[in-house]
């Protein structure tokens, strides 16, 4: 029998407790009510005076007049192993789980499994008001509001403007990953994307598919029995066509099955391979401080089209602020989220680390603009950004997927539907990942 999703958040924590104590208490007896913010690892790190979260904690606690304080603890690098430390935490009732930064794709999970404080209804509308709807979107389960919409994040197709006009490709027009691949071989120059075992692959493959017109997921929420997987559909084939022609032709690079984030940049900053770049914001001020000798050259457009013709949906990412279930201040984490996600901050957190904001009106700042020549081309792609599958067994979703689609040099037609039918067997008990 297929086992619940607290049933699997307990095994993780069996398995895991062993290797890291379980905080006990989230605030000294009788002191200032002190709030431990889980963050994920950003560019400003743990120092509070490099615009990142540990920046938006210290100014959060000094703005709160002694409500509270906030400490931050910092997650691992990758998000699966950010999903495992929050889960084990969670599941096994951690008081200390006061604020978390999540990324979009486990807040099913987490609102499934109970783990999640309600969101007050008094604050709802600060939480939502002038959002990107992809953060929104991602920031609700079943309807209701059950984390609040922090910063968002897309990629951008980035360029040579003098490759693209070497290739003969118009880039004031929408362009196609065919013609990409095509400019790639006539320029003998690369396409960084990210193809290695993990969930950036996932990433690249459900724009593709969200670009044909297709969903991974067909009915969100739905029971493991009741799933509808789309997979095994022709968007789903016309993805793998894509991801096949990559990594056939060599566009993507020698050790494209390896490549993460860091490898598709290293890949575009190279001055012998550096043609295309699917890649989230950060990359012009990667760019930027790493002083590359082209940095004019550099241009930016919206993410390429599966299908010619066919508006693409771009990667949708970012962080949501959740609230422990077991928190012993929720009230009081609801506020310290509503000072980190109030536009000020945004604006801080966007010109401190390069993420961009779910507030609209940051986009706006002139200080932004400035320092993102393409502001409005992010914005632009938030609001045609498509979420990852929202589904309480993402989890199982995600890794099979990459499973049965990697290495990327193996992918045909056949993969989508060799994924679906993996999928189901184990979501059903019926195989193991």
């Amino acid at each position: 029998m297929r086992r619940t999703i607290k049933q699997q958040a307990a095994a993780v924590v069996v398995a895991l407790v062993g290797s890291a104590g379980i905080a006990a208490c989230s605030s000294a007896s009788g002191g200032t009510p002190n709030l431990t913010w889980y963050i994920n690892p950003d560019g400003g790190g743990s120092d509070p005076t490099k615009g990142g979260q540990a920046q938006l904690a210290k100014e959060c606690t000094a703005a709160s007049g002694g409500k509270y304080t906030i400490t931050i603890q910092q997650l691992p690098n990758s998000a699966s192993d950010q999903r495992i430390q929050l889960l084990r935490r969670l599941a096994a009732g951690d008081a200390s789980m006061d604020l978390m930064s999540m990324d979009p794709v486990f807040v099913a999970e987490f609102a499934e499994a109970g783990y999640l404080a309600p969101v007050p209804e008094s604050m709802q509308a600060e939480f939502t008001q002038d959002r990107v709807q992809s953060a929104i979107d991602a920031s609700k389960w079943q309807g209701k509001l059950v984390a609040v919409p922090f910063w968002a994040n897309t990629q951008l197709l980035w360029y040579r403007k003098s490759v693209a006009a070497k290739a003969g490709l118009d880039m004031s027009k929408p362009v196609t990953w065919d013609q990409l691949i095509s400019a790639a071989q006539k320029t003998n120059t690369k396409i960084g994307v990210q193809s290695s075992l993990y969930e950036g692959y996932m990433v690249w493959i459900n724009a593709l598919i969200s670009g044909a017109g297709g969903k991974i997921v067909e009915n969100p929420g739905a029971r493991y029995d009741e799933l509808k997987l789309g997979l095994d559909s022709q968007a789903g084939r016309d993805a793998a066509k894509i991801i096949q022609q990559v990594a056939s032709t060599g566009v993507g690079g020698p050790a494209m099955g390896s490549s993460t984030e860091t490898e598709a940049l290293n890949l575009f900053q190279n001055t012998t391979t550096s043609g295309f770049l699917v890649n989230w914001p950060y990359t012009y001020a990667a760019l930027t401080s790493a002083k590359v000798p082209f940095l004019n050259d550099i241009g930016w457009a919206m993410y390429p089209q599966t299908v010619a013709g066919e508006q693409s949906r771009p990667p949708f990412g970012g962080i949501e602020l959740g609230v422990g279930a077991k928190s012993s201040h929720q009230d009081l984490a609801y506020q310290a989220a509503a000072c980190i996600s109030n536009e000020k901050n945004q604006t801080t957190y966007m010109l401190g680390t390069g993420n961009p904001a779910s507030r609209k009106a940051v986009f706006e700042e002139a200080n932004v603009k400035k320092a993102f020549p393409m502001a409005n081309l992010i914005q632009e792609s938030l609001q045609q950004a498509a979420p990852r599958p929202q589904s309480q067994y993402y989890g199982d979703i995600s890794s099979g997927i990459q499973q049965q689609f990697s290495p990327p040099s193996s992918v045909n037609q056949q993969t989508p539907a060799k994924a679906q039918e993996f999928i189901v067997k184990v979501l059903n008990g019926k195989a193991l990942l």
